[in-house]
């Protein structure tokens, strides 16, 4: 919790997505403006965008911080915005941010923020229930795992 003794609840999910994840991503703003807490988030569209708006409409305060330096690339309902330059460096600030985050549906950027929250041991909610990607290749052998990781970078070189 931060000195102002506000809690920063980070929203992360998909950059592009449908009418029901934007509503789910919407309501999850929405509730964390009424308990009182500020979104941070991505500040870009998708989940972000709906998020943020949900916040807003609720009399929330929301934070982006974006991948970019152009402030004016932000989605309109981020109240404060941070450029970062950082492209998708940028999701381990939004993780620090956040005291802890909830996940809706996404992908890589999405894994990559859920990961390093659960390593800096900070709370994270899903609203989904995560499966392995198919493109994971799964083996439960360290020696086989390293050998198919060599057959695979040595097939990729050639």
């Amino acid at each position: 919790m931060s000195k102002d003794n506000k809690i920063y609840i980070g929203v992360i999910g998909a950059g592009k997505c449908g009418k029901k994840l934007k509503e789910q991503a919407y309501a999850v703003g929405a509730e964390i403006a009424k308990a009182g807490a500020i979104v941070v988030c991505g500040g870009m569209k998708g989940v972000m965008e709906a998020a943020c708006q949900g916040a807003k409409d609720s009399g929330g305060l929301t934070v982006g911080i974006i991948p970019g330096s152009d402030k004016s690339a932000a989605n309109p309902y981020c109240d404060v915005v941070i450029p970062t330059g950082m492209g998708e460096a940028r999701n381990v600030i939004v993780v620090q941010t956040s005291d802890a985050l909830i996940a809706l549906h996404g992908k890589y950027g999405t894994i990559t923020e859920m990961s390093f929250a659960l390593k800096q041991k900070k709370p994270l909610i899903s609203l989904v229930k995560w499966d392995i990607l198919p493109e994971v290749i799964t083996i439960n052998e360290p020696v086989k795992a390293v050998e198919k990781a060599i057959e695979l970078v040595q097939n990729d070189s050639e």
